[in-house]
């Protein structure tokens, strides 16, 4: 008996995804559940397990090339079967995906449409190795990487004035090496240059007393843990945002030529740490949840997110972000706007500090676990008072905790 195995269904929103790896070849054996493949999309990297145990008869889809979902990628066969020679015979698939351009090359994927928009590329220019002379998505950055790269002299600029040339490639020396570039790696480096480009970004720092809330996690932390669910600092953080949002609705919104969105409905991406970079689930509609749900769904994602088992759907939409740079001792940060949000939330490392506190008109110095929270915001959509406002609701929301 041999099984298909299709490029799956990665989440609602997700209509395609490509090869990046294959973790096993062709007349290797197999075991249901075991990583057969490395899926990309244009927002993460997804492991997909093998749906039968058996041979891995045949690889129909190579490292590198994008097809839909539902297109056969593989064979595999029954766990006594004979290997083969991998077939050369591409298998059916389904139409391409018909971008918005002038009709010079209709075999563009959503995925590749929006890259060579956000790089003002024609694809005319670009040389497919998909089938049928398809532009793929490993196109586009070997020709983005060679563009780079590039310094023609046609464009030299030979007037008194110095020229701007291309970035040349780095020139390495004996005892360096040069690292290349991974997808996560060279998507990150792309938006945040993106972002920085997009919007004047401006950073406000306010200092937040942890006290109550140090004490509150201390008294609910064992509550938490007999329904398996593990108290961190972030879910506090994540109401405090909420309470920021609150009095600076602007900031759930985004900015364009016609104005300004602001959203209903809060979906809060939260920044993870992975080995290989950085990724932001999205929680969403975080305004409906208690302490307990904010804490159970959070450390859902993040486990999700570092054993690279999230839904591509479950990294979009977001309308705002936070990311806790304080859990390897930052102090504080001035973080970069997830765009196409207008502003993101950095939170600092809770340390203990001698404070000057007040009561009844007398000064008194004290221990108190201080934290820095910093507000990076679009200055298109929001002047520093608003900014000011967000941290305001949000430090009062962390004192007052109850």
């Amino acid at each position: 008996m041999i099984t298909e195995i299709k490029m799956p269904q990665l989440g609602e929103s997700v209509i395609e995804g490509t090869i990046g790896r294959w973790l096993k070849q062709p007349g290797e054996t197999v075991q249901r559940y075991e990583p057969l493949l490395e899926v990309e999309t244009d927002k993460v990297d997804i492991e997909v397990p093998a749906p039968v145990s058996g041979t891995l008869l045949e690889i129909s889809v190579a490292e590198g090339e994008t097809v839909r979902v539902g297109t056969v990628i593989a064979r595999i066969g029954a766990a006594d079967g004979a290997a083969r020679e991998p077939s050369l015979r591409e298998p059916p698939r389904p139409a391409p995906v018909a971008a918005p351009t002038d009709g010079q090359n209709p075999f563009l994927s959503p995925v590749v449409a929006r890259m060579l928009a956000a790089h003002h590329l024609d694809p005319a220019q670009i040389t497919g190795s998909g089938q049928g002379g398809r532009v793929t998505k490993q196109d586009v950055l070997r020709f983005i990487e060679q563009k780079t790269f590039s310094v023609p002299t046609a464009t030299l600029d030979l007037s008194p004035q110095p020229p701007t040339l291309s970035p040349q490639p780095p020139t390495l020396s004996p005892d360096s090496e040069l690292i290349p570039l991974t997808p996560m790696r060279r998507a990150i480096a792309e938006h945040m240059e993106r972002s920085v480009r997009t919007a004047p970004q401006v950073t406000t720092v306010i200092e937040v007393d942890m006290g109550r809330v140090v004490a509150h996690r201390a008294a609910s932390r064992a509550a938490f843990a007999a329904q398996g669910v593990r108290l961190t600092f972030t879910p506090y953080v994540l109401q405090a945002a909420l309470a920021g949002l609150r009095a600076a609705p602007v900031l759930n919104g985004s900015f364009s030529p016609q104005g300004i969105s602001v959203y209903r409905r809060v979906h809060i991406g939260v920044a993870v740490s992975l080995d290989v970079g950085l990724i932001v689930p999205v929680l969403r509609d975080a305004g409906e949840r208690s302490l307990l749900g904010l804490a159970r769904d959070v450390g859902d994602l993040v486990e999700r997110a570092r054993s690279r088992q999230l839904r591509p759907d479950e990294t979009t939409g977001g309308t705002f972000t936070v990311t806790n740079h304080g859990t390897t001792g930052s102090l504080f940060a001035t973080p970069i706007i997830n765009q196409p949000q207008s502003g993101i939330l950095g939170v600092g490392a809770i340390t203990k500090r001698p404070v000057v506190v007040s009561h009844a008109d007398v000064d008194a110095i004290a221990i108190k676990p201080m934290c820095y929270l910093a507000l990076t915001f679009d200055h298109r959509v929001a002047d520093g008072a608003m900014g000011d406002a967000f941290l305001a609701a949000a430090k009062d929301f962390l004192e007052t905790y109850t």
